[in-house]
């Protein structure tokens, strides 16, 4: 049976640093409050999500036979996540963060393109899929025009989009739904208004603890809360909510219920360190209580 949605994106293997605060641009010495490994990435957060949620995943990813890209493999599928990886670099990530959710990401090595040797059975897959997901890699954006010709509505993630970055472009123009963040957007309604203006279903921006606002198809404004929960780290909280609201929408939900499911499935990643919860047995470590 085909799966439900057809994911392309980053995994990755992390190196995650608690500090304080962010570290000044000057020579100094910082001590870290905690530090782990665990699995990362835009898309690992999606699967993993969407296989709690129970609906059906198929994760094409690149993740290198090297040992980070062997324990990225093992940990997903000892997690559940159907996924089929394509040999190639392996992403690694070195993720400062603070317990106030600052962070900064540094990208120690990203995969590239691959040469399209498996198009015609990925262009198979997607077309099968009641939804795509493509997300921000130069595999996924080699991807998008077999994406608007298999017929599947298109599901992007554009993160802390400025509004003028032309990398994200081709996503923005050929998605039906859009999600981002409000990191570094000065008008998030606007640019939502504007995105579904220029021919997007819908489009949503996440708040963090305010939660989330979002434009349909009538150009009304929608706004959701965050669900209370106790927080360890925010890490994946924003792909969850994109994999709540999906599920949701491909169930039959309507806009303002698929984003009170995105904001509960956002809430169920926040106590653990990892991704999600499903990868605590698999990789272990403190959660929050």
């Amino acid at each position: 049976m085909p799966a439900s949605v057809f994911l392309a994106g980053p995994v990755s293997w992390n190196r995650m640093v608690l500090l304080d605060r962010l570290p000044d641009p000057v020579p100094h010495m910082q001590f870290a409050r905690a530090s782990w490994e665990t699995v990362g990435g835009t898309s690992a957060g999606k699967a993993l999500s969407l296989r709690a949620l129970e609906r059906s995943v198929l994760l094409r990813a690149i993740v290198g036979e090297d040992e980070d890209g062997l324990r990225v493999r093992a940990a997903l599928e000892a997690a559940g996540v159907v996924a089929q990886w394509t040999d190639g670099t392996t992403e690694r990530h070195l993720n400062l963060m603070t317990a106030q959710g600052d962070r900064v990401s540094l990208y120690l090595s990203a995969p590239a393109e691959t040469s399209g040797v498996a198009d015609a059975a990925l262009a198979a897959e997607m077309t099968a899929a009641d939804a795509v997901v493509l997300d921000l890699a130069a595999e996924p954006r080699r991807l998008l025009p077999l994406a608007a010709a298999s017929g599947s509505p298109l599901w992007v993630d554009v993160h802390d989009y400025d509004g003028h970055d032309a990398y994200h472009r081709p996503f923005l123009a050929a998605a039906a739904a859009v999600f981002c963040n409000a990191d570094r957007l000065d008008a998030p309604v606007e640019f939502l208004r504007a995105t579904v203006a220029a021919g997007a279903d819908f489009a949503v921006c996440t708040l963090g603890a305010d939660g989330a606002v979002a434009v349909g198809p009538d150009g009304i404004e929608l706004r959701v809360p965050a669900v209370p929960a106790t927080v360890l780290d925010t890490n994946g909280a924003g792909d969850a909510f994109f994999a709540g609201v999906l599920d949701a929408r491909l169930g039959g939900a309507d806009i303002p219920a698929a984003l009170t499911a995105g904001a509960r499935s956002a809430a169920a990643v926040l106590g653990t360190r990892h991704l999600h919860p499903l990868l605590d047995p698999v990789l272990g470590g403190p959660r929050a209580v």
